[in-house]
C-alpha cells in the first residue's frame, strides 16, 4: 500500500470530466489568444505587448494582478473560497529572434522574430487554466499563483521573478509549482510525458582564448601557434567526459565555434573557442567548471602557451519531485485516459529556468505534444526552427492538466 500523499485521488472523475469537457469547450477561445500572440512575438525580458495581451486576457477573472518592475512580467493570485496553501502555475512568455517560415495564416507580423518554442500556445494555455480554476473557485481552498514570466530564452527570466517574489505572491511561499513545454515534433498531438528526478539538463557556456605569438606560417617553429593547440583542447575536452565522469551520469560538452587568423599564411596570436557543456546532476554540474579549467590550461602548458577560460554558468538541471511526477501522470490518464500518458525513458539534453523554481519548490515539469495533426512526430520541424509548427490541439490538454494538478494540490491540504 503506497503511503505517497501524491498517489491518492483527491479529485472525484467528475471534477476531472468537468475540466476536460470545459477544456474543450473553451478552445476556441484560447486559440484565437494563441493566435493572436504569435502574430506579435517578443524577445528577452522586455514585452510590453504581450504583457498587454495577457493582462487583457486575465481582466475578467477576478485575480489580484501585479507587474513586474525589471521586467515585463505578469503574476495573478486567484484566491479560492475558503484558505488554504498555495500553488503555482507557469508560463513562459518570450519569442526567438528566428524569421519565420512555419506557413501558418497567423504568421508573426514582426521581421526576425518568431514564436519557434511555442512560448504563445504556453500563455494562452495558462490563461486557459486561470479560466478552469476561476469556475470552480467554491471548491479552492488555498490560492493560485499564476506566473507569466519573459526571458526564459537565456536571460534568467524565472530567477529575476523569484527575486521580485513571485513564490510569495499570495501572501505565503508556494507548497509546490507546475509548468509545462509544447513540442512541435517528437510526441503526438495532445500526449503527455515527464519522468521523476532530472528531466532536463544544466546548461552552461564555455568561452576559451588560447594566447600564443603569431608569426610568419612558414616558420611554425619562430612562432607560438594557437591553432593547434586550439585543436586539441577540442578533443581534450572530448576525452575528459568519457574518462572523468560516469557515462551513467554524462556530460555533454560540444565546441560550436573555432576562430583564428586572418589568412593562410599567417600564424595568429590567438584562438577561440565556444562550448556548450550539458550535465544532468547537481553534482557533476559543479564539478565540471574546474576540470575544463584544468584541461585547457594544461594542454596549453604543454605546448609553452596560456590560455583564459571564462566559464559561464547557464540554468540548472531540472528536477522533478517523484511524488509530484507521479501526481502528473495519475492526473494525466484520469482526464484522457492510460494512453495520454508516457513516462520518459531518459532525461532530455535541453534546458529550462522553470529549475530555478524547482530549486526551491516541490513540483513538476512536463511536455505536452504539439506535432501538426497528420504530420510525423519523427520528422517533423523541431522546436527552435523556423518552420516549426504547433498543433492547437493541444489546447485542449495542457490547460485541463494545469488546472487539475493545481486542484489537486490544493485538495491534498
Amino acid at each position: 500500500m503506497t503511503t505517497d500523499p501524491a498517489a491518492q485521488p483527491f479529485l472525484d472523475p467528475g471534477t476531472l470530466a468537468g475540466l476536460r469537457a470545459d477544456a474543450a469547450a473553451q478552445l476556441e477561445q484560447v486559440v484565437a489568444l494563441r493566435h493572436a500572440l504569435h502574430r506579435t512575438p517578443e524577445i528577452g525580458l522586455d514585452l510590453p505587448a504581450t504583457q498587454a495581451l495577457v493582462l487583457d486576457a486575465l481582466a475578467d477573472l477576478d485575480l489580484e494582478v501585479t507587474t513586474g518592475t525589471g521586467l515585463s512580467s505578469v503574476v495573478a493570485v486567484l484566491r479560492g473560497a475558503s484558505p488554504g496553501p498555495a500553488v503555482l502555475l507557469r508560463a513562459d512568455m518570450d519569442a526567438l529572434p528566428v524569421t519565420e517560415r512555419s506557413g501558418e495564416p497567423f504568421t508573426s507580423e514582426r521581421d526576425g522574430v518568431m514564436h519557434a518554442c511555442g512560448h504563445d500556445l504556453h500563455v494562452a494555455g495558462l490563461v486557459g487554466a486561470a479560466r478552469l480554476l476561476a469556475a470552480r473557485r467554491e471548491q479552492i481552498a488555498g490560492s493560485v499563483v499564476l506566473m507569466f514570466q519573459p526571458g526564459e530564452e537565456g536571460d534568467h527570466g524565472a530567477r529575476l521573478m523569484i527575486e521580485e517574489g513571485v513564490l510569495d505572491a499570495a501572501g505565503e511561499r508556494v507548497v509546490a509549482a507546475y509548468g509545462l513545454h509544447v513540442m512541435s515534433s517528437m510526441l503526438p498531438a495532445g500526449l503527455v510525458t515527464s519522468r521523476p528526478g532530472t528531466l532536463l539538463a544544466a546548461a552552461d557556456t564555455v568561452h576559451v582564448t588560447v594566447h600564443g605569438a603569431g608569426g610568419h606560417g612558414s616558420m611554425p617553429h619562430l612562432a607560438l601557434d594557437p591553432v593547434p593547440v586550439a585543436a586539441e583542447i577540442v578533443l581534450a575536452l572530448q576525452a575528459m567526459v568519457t574518462r572523468q565522469f560516469d557515462v551513467f551520469d554524462p556530460v555533454v560538452v560540444t565546441v560550436g565555434r573555432i576562430a583564428a587568423g586572418t589568412t593562410d599564411n599567417v600564424i595568429p596570436a590567438t584562438a577561440h573557442l565556444e562550448a556548450t557543456v550539458r550535465t544532468f546532476s547537481e553534482p557533476v554540474h559543479a564539478l565540471v567548471p574546474e576540470r575544463v579549467q584544468r584541461v585547457c590550461e594544461g594542454v596549453a602548458a604543454a605546448h609553452g602557451l596560456t590560455v583564459s577560460v571564462d566559464y559561464q554558468r547557464g540554468y540548472p538541471v531540472t528536477v522533478n519531485r517523484p511524488d509530484e511526477f507521479a501526481r502528473v501522470g495519475r492526473l494525466t490518464t484520469a482526464l484522457f485516459g492510460e494512453r495520454a500518458f508516457l513516462e520518459a525513458p531518459q532525461p532530455i539534453s535541453g534546458a529550462e529556468d522553470f529549475s530555478y523554481v524547482l530549486q526551491q519548490v516541490p513540483g513538476a515539469y512536463l511536455a505536452v505534444g504539439a506535432t501538426p495533426v497528420g504530420a510525423d512526430p519523427t520528422t517533423a520541424a523541431y522546436n527552435h526552427s523556423a518552420q516549426a509548427r504547433f498543433a492547437d490541439e493541444a489546447l485542449a490538454v495542457g490547460p485541463a492538466v494545469l488546472a487539475a494538478l493545481a486542484l489537486d494540490r490544493l485538495a491534498q491540504g
